[in-house]
Order: structure tokens, then sequence, then C-alpha cells
């Protein structure tokens, strides 16, 4: 989010300075998966909306963003095959095959959701899985987090009129003054084309977009709250090495994600843990998923795990994104949360983002992706 802030803020002609704790993508964001799924088309409302056209438009962004860097964000409408295990959930399928009809249809595009009896890709799936069929999602895509990162990094160091510095966390606001103070974390990488800064920053506006670290600077500065604003959910992810079609649609099955990327690599995840005590350690929770991985997909049966990942994922009280200015304080504003769907959404919510800074009130923004809502749920 906070990189696609900074992009949208320098395209509209802002001085802009992105500030990291370590570097773009070292947390949530520098995962392994990159699937993404539109929510469900049944009771099509204004959340459903506003992530299916952020999917529609997202391609569109990328490919202007990686014309100019000669980057790759690894961006693909693949599509989703979910296999149906049992008769009720074929059912629930079939309602929403009709939901589909009329809730992903627009000028922009129309995408389906089928079920069928044949598996939609031969050999890929293991049948057993599937006794009652398939649905098969054509709106669905996956993209490179990773790759994500570093186009955007790379679009926003060769703007004047951007600057970044990596290894540098934010230590306090002073609202009033419109001054953040900064410093060194040591977190910072030989070889990073970024600065390390230590002392104050003054601004116009500070979007605080900082993952599950943002809940509590927001905190803060806001009115007192009851509850708190969010929490960090762990997710745990695998990269196997497997000669699988990067063309091939993504495939899940009860929480169970299988990702074919470009290059060999299939990513595998994910768990979602509420509680843990080794927030980036991974244990046998992730043998799991990759034990249901090797078994939904034969290909992946002996196919060597090349990285295991662990990272916290920022899930606000309301559990969708979280942004807009501070109640008292319009100079500072949330930019957080999102939880499963940042990366198919980040770039609309920074320009809604944008609209609020230039005092406009975004129309398309879900009253639900507010900070107001946010607060009013914690508060």
């Amino acid at each position: 989010m906070g990189l696609w802030a900074a992009v949208k803020a320098t395209e509209a002609g802002y001085g802009v300075t992105l500030v990291d704790r370590a570097r773009p993508g070292a947390g949530a964001s520098g995962g392994l998966l990159g699937a993404l799924f539109p929510w469900m088309p049944n009771r099509f409302d204004d959340k459903k909306k506003f992530q299916y056209d952020a999917l529609l438009s997202l391609p569109v962004e990328l490919s202007a963003l990686e014309a100019e860097t000669g980057l790759s964000a690894g961006y693909a409408r693949v599509g989703r095959i979910i296999p149906l295990p049992k008769p009720h959930l074929r059912v629930i399928a079939e309602r929403h095959q009709q939901d589909a009809i009329s809730a992903w249809r627009s000028p922009a595009g129309a995408f389906d959701w089928r079920v069928t009896e044949t598996p939609p890709v031969e050999s890929y799936i293991d049948p057993a899985f599937a006794a009652a069929g398939y649905v098969h999602d054509t709106l669905a895509a996956r993209m490179s987090p990773r790759g994500l990162c570093a186009l955007l990094t790379a679009w926003l160091q060769h703007r004047p009129n951007a600057r970044i510095f990596m290894g540098t966390e934010l230590e306090s606001i002073d609202a009033a003054a419109g001054r953040a103070r900064f410093r060194a974390t040591g977190a910072s990488q030989p070889g990073q084309d970024g600065e390390t800064f230590c002392g104050d920053i003054l601004f116009d506006r500070l979007v605080l977009a900082m993952g599950v670290d943002a809940f509590a600077p927001i905190e803060a500065l806001a009115p007192p709250l009851q509850k708190p604003l969010g929490q960090g959910v762990k997710g745990q992810a695998a990269l196997m090495a497997a000669d699988l079609d990067p063309g091939l649609p993504v495939a899940f099955l009860d929480g169970v994600y299988v990702v074919p990327h470009a290059g060999g690599r299939v990513a595998v995840g994910s768990t979602s843990e509420n509680s843990y005590d080794a927030p980036f350690a991974t244990d046998a929770q992730l043998d799991d998923v990759i034990e249901k991985a090797r078994a939904l997909i034969p290909a992946l049966a002996n196919a060597p795990v090349i990285e295991r990942w662990a990272g916290l994922r920022p899930k606000a009280i309301a559990r969708d994104p979280m942004l807009g200015p501070l109640p008292d304080h319009p100079n500072i504003l949330a930019m957080t949360g999102g939880f499963k769907i940042s990366f198919g959404v980040a770039h609309a919510l920074a320009d809604a983002l944008i609209d609020m800074i230039e005092g406009r009130d975004p129309v398309r923004l879900p009253d639900g992706f507010r900070l107001a809502a946010h607060l009013a749920e914690a508060g």
C-alpha cells in the first residue's frame, strides 16, 4: 500500500518521501503466493464491486509501469480451479455460477464462474478431490509479490520528486507541527539503492501505510478506543521447484493455494494464525500445507521445497482495508488492513487516498473501507 501510495502521489506531482524500516517488500508484501482472487459473486455489494473494478484495472496499471522500467510484476490472469469434493458444495457453486452471470459483467470485461463435471485442465488436480465436479473461475489471477515490489520501487527511484529511505523507522509524530522523527534500524542491506536517514522530516501529509505496524501509531493519535484497531495474522507459505506451466490456473481447496509462477517455481500456502509465538518462523503447520498441496497436485509429489516463509498480514478490526484521515489530525492518513485482498486493491485505494488529500470525496470507496468505520467498530 505504501508503494502504491507513493507512486500515485508522485504521479499527481507531489514531492514524496517513502520511508521503510528495512526495504520495500521486506514485510508481508514480500511473501510468495500472489494469488489475486475475487470475492464470491453473490450479494454483489459496493465492497465487491470496488474489488472487481480494481482487479480489472490492475493489469492496465502494471503494464504502464513495466513499459517504463523494463521489469515485470509477474502478472497473468490465469483463472482458478476449485475441486468440489462433496455434493452440497456443488449446489452452492451452482448458485454462484448464476450470480456471476450478472455480477462479473462490465464494459471492461466479462468473466465466468463455471461448474463442470470434467476437469478444466487435464492431469492437473487429483480427481479424488473432485467427486462432485469443479469450479473454473476465469477472473482470478496471479502476480509475483516480490516482482511487484521491485517494479514499484524501481519506478519511484527514477522520479526526481520521489526519494526512498531504507533501514529507517518511525520513532515519533508531532501532528501539530507536521514533523515525524525517524531513526536508523540497522536493517538495511549492502547493495540497497536507498539511503538511511536519522532525524526529522517535515510533512504536509503523512500516510501510515506500515502494515501491522500502522495500528499502534494510529491508535495513539485517534480518540480513545475500547478495542485494538487491528492485529497481525500469521501466514506461512513455501516455494517449490516444479516444471509446471505458469499459465495454469491457481488451484484452491480448503484454504490451500497452489500458484504456478514463471521460472519453474510454484508457491503453496497458506496458514491463517491469530495466535503464535514466533511470527516469522515456519513450523509443522506449513509442513501440513505442503503435504496437502502435494496430494492435490500430483506433479508436486516429489518437488523440492526451496524456500519457507512466514510473515504477518494486517487484519483491521472490521477486516476490510482501513483508509482515511485521522479525526483530529487531518494531515495524517491511515492506509493499512486489507488482510487477504490488499494486492488486488492497493492501487485503487491509492487513487482514493489522493482524492482525500486533494479534498475530494472518493465516492467509489465503500464506507466499510474508511477509517471512520473501523474507529466506530473499535470505539
